[in-house]
């Protein structure tokens, strides 16, 4: 299977969706957040590309489908049930298993703070605040510019950085109230 949003902007995956820019519906979600919903052309037309069937790995189709709208919408699930024959309980106990899986619309950028022991012996309670400071929002919301999501996890597996956080896929270590501030920065002005 390709992966047809890899590296691509929220607005570039509406674009490819069904080629047509604009055509996802806004709504709004439970943190009040705006928000572009795929209609069922858009989900046809990225199942479609990627040519799910009874036979396609379920993992694969879920995190190809996630990689395309930045989440799972619902209409997604149903369609994906239909076209893998797979039971939509079976799909959501799948999903809901998987922390890799949104069923609401993430930031593009996700910030996952450590908790573990090492990070909170160093500090890492001012990381988590100068953090929620900065963007104002808590543990398990999006900013609401959608660029920002926060998470906390028990530990990120880099003790020696302590206190660490991730963006994505990069660590950061020995971090300060200021160097979050400094770090976060730097992907706004990237942007």
């Amino acid at each position: 299977m390709r992966h047809p949003a890899k590296n691509t902007t929220p607005t570039e995956r509406n674009d490819m969706l069904a080629g047509e820019p604009g055509r996802m519906a806004e709504t709004t979600n439970n943190q009040g957040l705006t928000t572009q919903e795929p209609s069922e052309a858009d989900v046809a037309a990225v199942l479609e590309k990627l040519d799910v069937s009874p036979e396609s790995n379920l993992i694969s189709v879920l995190q190809e489908v996630q990689d395309c709208f930045g989440y799972l919408p619902a209409l997604a699930l149903a369609e994906i049930s239909r076209c893998t024959k797979i039971p939509l309980s079976r799909i959501y106990g799948v999903v809901s298993f998987y922390a890799q899986f949104y069923t609401e619309p993430h930031g593009r950028h996700t910030i996952r703070c450590c908790r573990g022991t090492a990070c909170h012996v160093k500090g890492s309670g001012r990381v988590l605040q100068a953090v929620e400071d900065e963007l104002v929002i808590g543990e398990g919301e999006t900013t609401p510019d959608l660029m920002f999501y926060l998470e906390t996890v028990a530990c990120l597996g880099t003790c020696f950085l302590a206190p660490v956080m991730m963006i994505d896929s990069q660590y950061f270590g020995d971090l300060t109230p200021q160097r979050v501030r400094d770090i976060i920065e730097s992907y706004r002005m990237s942007e």
